[in-house]
């Protein structure tokens, strides 16, 4: 076991080199400025986000899609991820993580415009698409749309169930002393509970959850930050100076360097966000929407209120706790800081990263099997499901490294061939786009 963490690790830090996150942020960069600063438009889609007429054909409301989409990325990587970046890169970790939040969103919002126009109906009469129909149908390349899929259904299984269950199981034990088989199997039973009745299923209980969890979380990350406020100018300062020249050891933190800070602030703002992997493109498809411009602004939101706001609000109470210095990780870093708030804080902590992983288990699920579902056709969408529901157990109990490790690996996997879909495609963006945003009177 020692031998494969090992192994996995080396093989996610090489994934995780230099090219990755030149692709990456490149992409992120060439569409904000090829989009005219799309960001600036975020006032505008949270106001469509929350209108919940039907606009066109789709399976969900914008609404619904959006919160599926949101279940999916506010999961683990808010709480155990952002705790793991500062633990492996320090401070400066959270400065990259934020800029690659604010910087996604052009990438989020033109992945969600490409899924939208490429999507099909299928003979179920469902709504269909994803980047696998962008590749195939914008580009031509089924082969790529192929990688996308199969990709797409290995990464759902590790970062959007086992990494999840397993983030969950751990932190429970922490705090409440319960064995992980007991938390994966409520998981388990939840999970099997709303997946089996579909994306109509699913939609409805993200729509429910999701507000609730996200008010939660940041009322308590705020409750937190006023506890500590004097130190709070202290913590943004050393944020800011670390991104860009490391941070020495201190305490039980070994140090890092500022390639490290870039490396892992990136590298857990895609994991959290999605931005560049085309995932959240995948519900996108299934929306009411009566061009997919619209559809492209709501999903966009979907960064900004994910890593934009609750990743920094969590970096920044982890930096502020001083905790990172003790050589904590992941779950224990993130228990340590919720400590501050007197008896309740493992409770509001272990009631947030348990709504998180409950609704990313969903959002995610659905990616899963319509990755399955262009591989195989809908006949493999039920025993995916139950797939799925098994790995829930299994995520529970496996050790972290091991988890984590294979789901920066395969993150990166999937993000290739869609990366290449968003660049060739590009014009095609701006030109919806232009057609209706920017001419629109």
């Amino acid at each position: 076991m020692h031998e494969l963490e090992k192994f996995l690790g080396e093989l996610s830090n090489w994934v995780w080199g230099p090219w990755t996150l030149a692709i990456l942020c490149g992409t992120h960069l060439f569409l904000t400025f090829r989009l005219r600063f799309i960001q600036r438009y975020i006032g505008k889609a949270i106001k469509i986000s929350f209108e919940r007429s039907k606009e066109g054909e789709g399976d969900v409301s914008q609404f619904g899609a959006l919160t599926t989409a949101l279940a999916a990325t506010i999961g683990a990587g808010n709480i155990v991820g952002v705790a793991t970046a500062v633990a492996s890169g320090g401070p400066g970790a959270i400065f990259w993580l934020w800029i690659t939040g604010v910087f996604g969103i052009s990438t989020k919002y033109a992945e969600a415009l490409l899924s939208s126009k490429y999507r099909v109906k299928t003979k179920d009469g469902a709504m269909a698409g994803g980047p696998m129909y962008v590749l195939e149908k914008g580009m031509n390349c089924k082969w790529l749309g192929v990688l996308f899929a199969v990709f797409t259904a290995i990464t759902a299984i590790g970062i959007g169930n086992m990494v999840q269950a397993n983030s969950a199981a751990v932190l429970v034990y922490e705090t409440f002393h319960i064995p992980h088989w007991i938390t994966g199997l409520v998981i388990m039973v939840l999970t099997g509970a709303v997946i089996l009745g579909g994306i109509k299923s699913i939609s409805r209980a993200c729509e429910t959850l999701v507000p609730f969890m996200a008010i939660f979380n940041i009322l308590g990350c705020l409750i937190l930050l006023v506890l500590k406020f004097d130190t709070l100018p202290q913590a943004i300062v050393l944020i800011f100076q670390s991104a860009f020249t490391g941070q020495a050891a201190i305490g039980g933190f070994l140090g890092a360097t500022m390639k490290e800070a870039v490396r892992y602030g990136v590298a857990r703002g895609l994991f959290s966000n999605e931005s560049g992997m085309g995932s959240g493109a995948i519900v996108a498809a299934a929306a009411q929407t009566k061009n997919p411009v619209r559809q492209a602004l709501v999903s966009s939101t979907g960064t900004f209120w994910d890593t934009v706001v609750m990743c920094a609000l969590t970096g920044l109470v982890y930096v502020n706790s001083g905790a990172w210095t003790l050589g904590l990780n992941g779950a224990g870093l993130a228990k340590a800081a919720f400590d501050d708030i007197p008896v309740i804080g493992p409770i509001v902590l272990s009631v947030s990263l348990f709504t998180f992983v409950i609704a990313t288990i969903l959002g995610w699920s659905y990616y899963g099997e319509k990755a399955c579902e262009y591989l195989f056709g809908s006949k493999a969408i039920k025993p995916y499901r139950y797939l799925w529901v098994g790995a829930v157990m299994a995520g529970s109990v496996l050790s972290l490294p091991i988890v984590w490790s294979l789901a920066d690996i395969t993150n990166a996997c999937m993000a290739i061939p869609n990366l290449i879909s968003l660049l060739v495609l590009s014009g095609v963006v701006v030109e919806e786009t232009r057609k209706h945003l920017w001419e629109v009177k």
